[in-house]
């Protein structure tokens, strides 16, 4: 029937050369990636591609017509004007870099190449435009720039060089760590700067780098021109091309010359400063044994003079001095100890004996030196049995309850505990004075370390707790404080059962 009649098929065969040459021209134009614009001399806007429409975000009805500068940032409507008068004078405009604006505000960077358009006598009536976006271009060349800005600066040697070695890259600071310069080292084996006895370093890193894998703070020597040797700590790193094969290495050296300088002076130093403290010590252990001698014959002859004495005030001064002279052997005995401690003399007897026994004898010391003072002892057990050596373990329990009188200015009493646990017993000081700060109190049981009094001094040599610590420690025991400010403390120490 004549409705059902369909309309003939038409192939490019069908239409005139020039007909089918103006098709495929159309054809690229619709369906290339760069925006096509065409325009008058005067601007106007005449075609508009779907790449342009893509790029700029208006559509052919809303650019044709237009002027171009729809598409032009205010601060560049100059360029337009230089363009132009370069296509009425029948030039090309080539890879012109530029910036133009989307409908949305958006700024994207351009390569442009302008050409003009004639008429069938030859006369430029207008020109075509080609925008190809090189944003993603433009900040890879940015990026470029700042990385070779930044090995340019750096004062690392920074070196690239492909799997067999050959150098491709040397940066400023190579040439200073060196002493080559770039043409005398680029194209040549980095076995260059490599001293003879490392050769095998390079087949190894070289081997780690082909597998992908960073090495990392390898530190070598390296030689430099007028073959010196230099310290270095390299980082060598894969490169990779686009295709993700890798194609060389990166090498960061840093000279680790200061560094190693400094780490033997503090080493020298170091060794320097145990000489001087091994000195220190002999010299404190020879002044307290020698101190020891005068002492001793000084605490006699006190005690035949307190016999014989009868004069009452003469008798008080006699006392005065014993309790002074006590006071001083009791240093004397403190400092000797240090010293043994430190030279690892010190010595321990193992035996059972029972740790209750000890605090009582301790409490009953302690009381006869301070009447009036009142010492609670909270136990509830008959006997606790511990292995080690019972007087130095007095020797703690006196020192603990001592300091909890010389830091208890306002109180007349402490209370002791004795807690049996599963593994250990553990034995505990407590006070109602003045209390330690809890910043202080990780570092009270460290040597010479001391503890500011209610009065705004510090007392004592610092040496106490750092033997009490000591005596414990080699018990294989723990000890350690709990503290309120202004609200007293209990010091604790655990012996194994």
């Amino acid at each position: 029937m004549e409705g059902d009649a369909q309309l003939p098929k038409l192939r490019l065969s069908d239409f005139s050369p020039m007909e089918q040459k103006q098709a495929i021209l159309a054809a690229i134009v619709a369906s290339t990636d760069d925006a096509i614009i065409s325009k008058t001399l005067d601007g106007i806007i005449s075609s508009w591609n779907p790449a342009a429409i893509k790029m700029f975000g208006y559509t052919e009805d809303e650019a044709i017509g237009k002027h171009i500068s729809l598409i032009i940032p205010d601060d560049r409507l100059d360029e337009e004007a230089f363009i132009i008068s370069q296509i009425k004078a029948g030039e090309k405009v080539e890879h012109f870099e530029t910036v133009r604006m989307a409908k949305d505000g958006k700024f994207i960077s351009l390569s442009l190449t302008i050409s003009p358009i004639l008429d069938g006598d030859g006369k430029v009536i207008g020109a075509s435009k080609i925008a190809r976006d090189i944003s993603e271009r433009k900040k890879a060349r940015e990026k470029q720039a700042m990385l070779a800005s930044i090995v340019s600066a750096s004062d690392d040697a920074i070196i690239s060089k492909t799997l067999q070695g050959i150098i491709t890259s040397w940066n400023p600071a190579a040439i200073k760590m060196f002493g080559y310069t770039e043409d005398e080292a680029i194209g040549k084996h980095i076995s260059l700067i490599i001293p003879d006895d490392r050769l095998d370093e390079e087949t190894y890193i070289i081997g780690e780098v082909s597998k992908g894998i960073k090495v990392d703070h390898f530190q070598t020597i390296r030689k430099t021109k007028d073959g010196k040797l230099v310290p270095l700590s390299l980082t060598v790193s894969p490169v990779i091309n686009e295709s993700g094969n890798i194609i060389g290495a990166s090498k960061i050296a840093r000279d680790i010359s200061a560094e190693q300088a400094s780490q033997q002076e503090t080493a020298r130093l170091y060794e320097h400063l145990k000489v001087l403290n091994a000195k220190k010590d002999d010299f404190i252990a020879l002044a307290s044994h020698e101190l020891k001698t005068p002492l001793t014959s000084m605490s006699a002859y006190l005690q035949i003079l307190a016999r014989l004495e009868q004069d009452v005030k003469n008798k008080t001064f006699v006392d005065k001095l014993q309790h002074q002279l006590k006071k001083l052997s009791s240093l004397v005995d403190d400092l000797l100890d240090v010293s043994k401690i430190e030279a690892g003399k010190m010595r321990f007897e193992k035996e059972d004996f029972d740790l209750k026994e000890v605090i009582e004898e301790a409490i009953d010391m302690i009381i006869h030196a301070n009447p009036g003072y009142s010492i609670t002892f909270e136990n509830a057990s008959p006997k606790c049995i511990v292995n080690g050596d019972s007087h130095r373990i007095e020797q703690v329990v006196i020192n603990l309850m001592t300091n909890a009188i010389r830091y208890s200015p306002n109180s007349n009493s402490l209370k002791i505990y004795l807690i049996e646990a599963s593994n250990e017993i553990k034995l505990g000081v407590e006070d109602y004075g003045i209390g330690i700060a809890q910043e202080k109190l990780q570092n009270i049981f460290s040597r010479y370390y001391r503890v500011e009094g209610s009065n705004g001094k510090v007392s004592g040599l610092g040496i106490g707790l750092y033997i009490c610590h000591e005596i414990v420690s080699r018990h294989n025991g723990r000890i350690w404080a709990d503290s309120t400010l202004g609200k007293g403390s209990t010091f604790w120490f655990a012996l194994p059962r």
